[in-house]
């Protein structure tokens, strides 16, 4: 067996814990010995696995363990004595497996993460957990990596973040596919590669999307771009535009307002629409529209909502919704949803 050092064992008590143990899987000091020698190559004593196991709870490690207490002869007094006995031993999860799945099954659905990248951050989520949660999960399978993919996203993602702390602007090239579904860099006037420099103010996820929030040289209205199809992106050192200079921001960036206003993360103004929808839909506004649209106007079949949204992507979900959905106000919004859907009809004829 291998001659491992003393100072090794408390690692190994932890690691065994770690691999092992969850509030369904406790171990008894017997049996965390006997996986030291079987695995570890290292031989100990109760006395000393119970020692490193009260260290490693000093240390601030949540270890849960039973005790009972027993009767015992005093070999010196001659006379029982109470012993308390210490089993059951298993480490607290900071996430449990529940939480663990939740966070898995949102890489593999997302449509942005590289599917080399996403493999490993499962697995990496996998071994927050033990052996008995990697066994569970072994047979989930993502979609077919058939989707182009931006392999600069995660350098992508950092420069993003340490621009927003730092309050910087960063440049980049915007990126799009041809019909031989690679990507390339959208041009400017003068037929080169152009370059975006913006004031970045928030990264958010929509419809299994990343997105960044921003505002664009030289506008001053709110921008937003796709994360996977930013390309060499660059810190720059100059200072980012005032959020409350940007319409749309100019209370700040409020994310759960700002991402029920833009479902399709279209960029210009929101206003204020009513439309009259089926009632069986009310569970589908609420998903799209969050918890301020306000209903009124209800009979057995229908009832009228308001909400604040983006005209465009109002545009676009009256459209998608078009059976079940009459927009009211605003008229200029009315007259564009008949136009979309005079134009989709005489696509059929």
């Amino acid at each position: 067996m291998p001659n491992h050092p003393k100072k090794t064992l408390i690692l190994n008590i932890l690691d065994i814990l770690r691999r092992y143990t969850d509030e369904e899987h406790r171990l008894s000091q017997k049996e965390i010995a006997e996986i030291l020698r079987t695995e570890y190559g290292m031989t100990a004593e109760r006395k000393t696995i119970r020692r490193h196991l009260l260290n490693l709870i000093d240390c601030g490690y949540e270890i849960e363990y039973s005790e009972s207490v027993r009767m015992v002869p005093n070999r010196k007094a001659g006379e029982l004595e109470e012993s308390y006995l210490w089993s059951d031993f298993y480490l607290v999860r900071d996430f449990t497996d529940a939480e663990l799945r939740l966070l898995i099954d949102g890489l593999l659905f997302s449509k942005h993460v590289p599917y080399s990248q996403c493999r490993e951050l499962v697995q990496k989520l996998e071994g927050l957990s033990n052996r008995y949660f990697r066994s569970r999960v072994k047979f989930i399978r993502t979609l077919p990596d058939n989707a182009p993919q931006n392999r600069q996203l995660f350098y992508t993602i950092d420069v993003i973040d340490e621009a927003i702390g730092k309050g910087k602007k960063i440049s980049f090239r915007y990126t799009t596919f041809g019909t031989d579904k690679k990507r390339r860099p959208r041009l400017g006037e003068d037929g080169k590669p152009k370059e975006y420099v913006v004031s970045p103010y928030q990264m958010a996820a929509a419809n299994g999307r990343y997105y960044l929030i921003a505002c664009t040289d030289p506008h001053d209205n709110v921008s937003h771009y796709r994360l996977d199809r930013i390309a060499d992106v660059r810190l720059t050192d100059e200072p980012v535009r005032p959020a409350k200079t940007v319409q749309g921001l100019e209370k700040g960036v409020d994310l759960p307002k700002h991402m029920a206003e833009h479902l399709y993360m279209f960029a210009g103004k929101s206003e204020t629409v009513t439309f009259r929808m089926k009632k069986y839909l009310i569970d589908d506004v609420i998903d799209w529209f969050g918890a301020d649209v306000t209903f009124s106007d209800e009979n057995e079949d229908a009832v009228t909502a308001r909400v604040r949204v983006n005209l465009q992507a109002m545009r676009r979900w009256a459209v998608q919704y078009a059976p079940h959905v009459r927009v009211l106000t605003p008229d200029h919004l009315v007259e564009a949803v008949k136009t979309d859907l005079q134009t989709a009809l005489e696509q059929y004829r």
